[in-house]
């Protein structure tokens, strides 16, 4: 069990730290720095989680120190402030993994929190096998071809997106691999969690760019300046916390492609220095008074109506043509309920892998009522509600009693939406039977079917729901 240890002033902030981590870490608590270094020279620690800020020294200039004498520690801040200056120079001077921003959700941080663990594990396999791996540079090589070979493959044949063989997205998919070929900007839209990323993907590994780097920044995440200096790099003593040269994502991604997601979320300020990377292929790092020649592919992913926000002045009508030169629009998951079968069976077997704990799969039922779901969150969300399911589970087969209250109230298509029925024609009975045949519904999927427990809930006898259930022909899906 990895051991992590948490640095906080805040006694309630290491309570309640220590309750969420203690079935999946060895936790350690240090409410000052000073306690923190005797645990470090006495413990194994692999994960250091630290406050930024406390009384005596903030959490950057702790990690700084711990970065000097402990420097194999996966070093973490976690704040309620989200100042980019602290930002830039925790990543830049303490080498932070990642900073975590205040409220923080359990499941996602002990998420990253495992992924931390995993990267701790892997750079001690990497240190071992480094004199190995400089002997070998030409194996490496082969390798590393082979592997993007692979890949290349998998994208080319399924185009990494799951479907159904007689799925809406079919379409999708064969303009992608019509486009995929041409070096031109693409605009890819949809929802969020529609899948944009893995349509951009599915661009790069059809493309003649395909054995080159492909890289992605959120643009949404990040403010001007430190997405300036991710895009575009910086010279040391560009900005506070820029004590070195830094190449950004354009030149690492050289001769390969760009990804810029939520691309609606720059200002208008930032779209102009974008723009003139589409133009005439160049950026000047921040602190640089010259300008460097890249050679990149740009695809570009947004969840608004940018044509809209050109119409209203929000973004620059040159950048979006620049960009959109062709749009591929994805889907909404509710557009899709064919693919929810088999995107639930494989969004399971990825969970399965991640979390450890095993499953045969889901219950009829429990896709149906997927089906019945109009998935607002789309595929991100059907995938946090089927780890929600797995992690919850004590059966082989996951069943609709495992879903969240949201998704297991949906009414399926043959029974009224509830806020329809003040709507609908029909007499005062007809409404008030179908809203009394979707509380009896999603009340015996939560008790699993047992009639006894849901009459109970219901207040109503064993003969009196029995007869509800054949007036409104409802019976267990298998």
């Amino acid at each position: 069990m990895p051991t992590i240890l948490i640095v906080d002033d805040e006694i309630r902030s290491l309570e309640a730290l220590q309750r969420i981590l203690y079935d999946s870490f060895d936790v350690k608590t240090a409410s000052t720095p000073q306690e923190a270094e005797t645990i470090l020279q006495q413990e194994w620690v692999q994960i250091i989680l630290c406050d930024q800020r406390m009384p005596q020294i903030s959490g950057v200039d702790f990690l700084k120190t711990v970065r000097e004498q402990w420097p194999d520690v996966i070093r973490m801040i976690i704040s309620g402030y989200a100042d980019s200056e602290d930002i830039i120079s925790a990543v830049n001077e303490a080498g932070i993994y990642q900073y975590i921003a205040k409220p923080w959700h359990p499941d996602n941080l002990i998420l990253t929190l495992k992924n931390a663990a995993r990267l701790f594990e892997l750079q001690r396999q990497n240190e071992a096998l480094s004199i190995e791996l400089k002997m070998m540079p030409e194996h490496l090589d082969r390798s590393l071809a082979d592997r993007r070979e692979l890949l290349r493959q998998n994208y080319q044949r399924e185009d990494g997106i799951v479907r159904a063989p007689d799925s809406c997205m079919n379409r999708v998919c064969e303009k992608i691999r019509t486009v995929a070929p041409y070096d031109v900007s693409v605009l890819v839209t949809g929802e969020s969690g529609t899948g944009k990323e893995l349509a951009a993907r599915a661009l790069h590994y059809n493309s003649l760019r395909w054995d080159q780097p492909f890289v992605v920044e959120n643009c949404g995440a990040l403010p001007d300046e430190l997405l300036e200096s991710e895009l575009f790099g910086y010279k040391r003593g560009a900005f506070t916390g820029a004590v070195e040269d830094r190449i950004g994502l354009f030149e690492r991604a050289n001769g390969g492609t760009v990804f810029l997601d939520e691309i609606g979320e720059v200002s208008p300020a930032f779209q102009v220095k974008l723009l003139r990377v589409l133009q005439e292929g160049e950026i000047r790092p921040l602190g640089s008074g010259r300008t460097r020649m890249v050679d990149v592919r740009i695809l570009a992913a947004t969840n608004k109506n940018l044509e809209q926000e050109v119409h209203e002045g929000r973004f620059r009508e040159d950048l979006y043509y620049r960009l959109a030169t062709v749009s591929i629009s994805m889907p909404p998951l509710r557009e899709r309920k064919g693919d929810i079968p088999i995107l639930a069976s494989n969004l399971l077997e990825t969970a399965i892998k991640e979390l450890g704990k095993t499953a045969d799969g889901f219950t009829g039922e429990a896709i149906s009522c997927m089906q019945a779901y109009h998935w607002p969150g789309n595929v991100r969300e059907l995938q946090n509600e089927i780890r929600h399911m797995l992690i919850m589970s004590d059966t082989a087969v996951l069943g609709a009693e495992l879903l969240t209250s949201r998704v297991l109230r949906a009414v399926p298509e043959e029974m009224p939406v509830l806020e329809d029925l003040a709507g609908r024609g029909g007499s005062l009975k007809e409404r008030v039977e179908a809203l009394e045949a979707h509380i009896l519904r999603e009340t015996l999927i939560r008790h699993r079917w047992n009639k006894s427990r849901a009459a109970k809930e219901l207040g109503l006898s064993r003969v009196g729901l029995r007869a509800k259930l054949e007036r409104y022909t409802l019976g267990k899906a298998m």
